[in-house]
């Protein structure tokens, strides 16, 4: 037997939101939208684990508009008969004689007893085949062009011809109590924006994720705290561009993983 359910949800806005940009439009960040229906789903449901994201997807930008203050969205949630949870983040959009529902977001959860999290190590390793250094300060100028609250690349992103490698710093902002569970969404972030260069050597657009088949998230990441980044590039099509990524510390503790990335241009999304 499933079950569903919608449920209204205030986003009050943070104010470093501005500074995450895309076509000249402030939109709300992936890794918030992750967040948020975490937050949701945990207090609807207890019982699921939402420290593993699976059969994530971005469908559409939820957009900011100027001098706003905080955005009405739905939060919808349907329980299947296996015990996992399936949340989408919705905003209605209304026309004079209708409205439409626009889904931006949607995720998977599992009851918490159905995973076992690993325990793994990940040492940084300088790749040994030609490498291009790339300086972050000209990475957001040029590449990923957001403002300084998300610019967590550290340093130098090193890339090769499939793999990327480097550092992030999560800023040191409060933390909403969710956060405590899942960790900062900065570095993930920041990994993310390394996948974007590392695609943009292969093709002539700006990758964007538009979803991915799991994360795992072993360890809560810390504000103010620093993490080394791996990207792998897994495939390549015409329209698309795959990419695992790893999120680990000094010591090789791995913090997060995610699997499946997938990447698109999503440049035509706003005007939808």
């Amino acid at each position: 037997m499933t079950s569903s359910g919608r449920i209204a949800l205030t986003i009050p806005l943070k104010p470093w939101f501005q500074d995450h940009c895309f076509g000249g439009r402030v939109v709300l960040p992936a890794v918030e939208t992750m967040l948020l229906l975490a937050d949701k789903i945990s207090t609807q449901h207890p019982e699921v684990d939402i420290r593993c994201m699976e059969n994530v997807r971005f469908a559409k930008f939820l957009e900011i508009p100027p001098a706003t203050k905080s955005l009405e969205c739905l939060v919808e949630h349907q329980t299947e008969s296996d015990g996992r949870v399936q949340v989408k983040l919705l905003s209605r959009i209304q026309f004079k004689a209708m409205s439409r529902v626009k889904e931006h977001g949607a995720i998977v959860f599992s009851p918490a007893n159905a995973n076992s999290l690993p325990t793994p190590t990940l040492h940084f390793e300088q790749p040994k085949s030609s490498v291009t250094e790339v300086n972050v300060e000209y990475l957001y100028r040029e590449l990923v062009p957001f403002g300084p609250n998300y610019q967590t690349l550290q340093e130098i992103l090193y890339l090769s011809d499939c793999k990327a490698w480097g550092r992030v710093k999560a800023p040191d902002l409060p933390i909403d109590p969710v956060q405590e569970v899942i960790g900062s969404p900065f570095p993930l972030d920041g990994a993310l924006h390394a996948a974007c260069v590392l695609g943009q050597q292969s093709v002539d657009f700006v990758p964007f994720p538009v979803g991915f088949a799991r994360r795992l998230i072993i360890r809560p990441t810390q504000p103010g705290c620093c993490y080394h980044i791996r990207v792998i590039q897994r495939f390549q099509t015409d329209d698309e561009l795959g990419f695992d990524l790893d999120i680990f510390d000094n010591d090789g503790q791995v913090y997060e993983t995610i699997t499946g990335v997938r990447m698109r241009d999503v440049s035509g999304t706003l005007r939808k």
